[in-house]
């Protein structure tokens, strides 16, 4: 599943390659353009979701909460304020495998989860008119759980909504006219609680995720 929505994102973003090339947009001796005030990027990117699990609880049978690792299609957009200062909002959605282990009635599957995290970042761009032009970031997420389904033997679950703060590093490649190629690194602070009915009994697990997102892909300027 990973590798199938890794590839099906790297092809879309070729497809767009193809399709600028030929409307005469992707051109490889036109000149670098580089970041500025007033400039719109928009980019496409495959993203691993590495959830941290640290310090997690479950009332009554104890033991603690996991969270599968995923990899996801996602969609950016950065607005230039000024050659430095930009703001990016992200556009993705994963699923997710809850565990409860260690707990004394054994380790078993909650379920799968939806997780809608749309992310605003104030980013500082280094480098702008380089080729090579670094950044970091920091704003907040805000997390919309959905879509739970439950596996035996639990009955029913439900993940509340967390906001916290998030944290970036990366660096966009100006490859040729206005196309870049991007890495990206994010790390969100992210406290989920859920209450989970389960061997006729409800418990409440708590977690902190804070998942560390690792995106690549590439961008077009406007």
């Amino acid at each position: 599943m990973k590798r199938t929505l890794f590839a099906t994102t790297m092809l879309g973003a070729m497809a767009l390659s193809f399709t600028a090339s030929a409307q005469g947009l992707f051109d490889m001796n036109a000149p670098l353009v580089g970041k500025d005030a007033g400039a719109l990027m928009v980019r496409a990117r495959a993203v691993g979701v590495l959830p941290g699990d640290s310090n997690s609880s479950i009332s009554a049978i104890g033991g603690h909460v996991g969270a599968s690792q995923t990899a996801v299609p996602e969609l950016d957009f950065s607005y230039f304020f000024t050659d430095h200062l930009a703001t990016e909002l992200i556009l993705a959605t994963s699923q997710h495998t809850l565990q409860a282990k260690g707990t004394a009635v054994g380790s078993f599957d909650v379920g799968t989860v939806w997780a809608l995290p749309p992310t605003l970042t104030l980013q500082y761009h280094f480098l702008p008119h380089e080729a090579f032009s670094p950044y970091v970031g920091a704003g907040l997420n805000g997390t919309l759980w959905y879509g739970e389904k439950p596996s035996a033997p639990v009955t029913h679950f439900n993940v509340g909504n967390s906001w916290g703060p998030a944290f970036q590093v990366g660096f966009d490649y100006n490859f040729a006219g206005r196309w870049f190629l991007n890495m990206d690194a994010k790390y969100i602070l992210m406290n989920v609680a859920a209450h989970v009915d389960a061997l006729n009994t409800t418990v409440r697990a708590h977690d902190q995720l804070n998942p560390v997102l690792l995106g690549a892909g590439i961008g077009y300027r406007f």
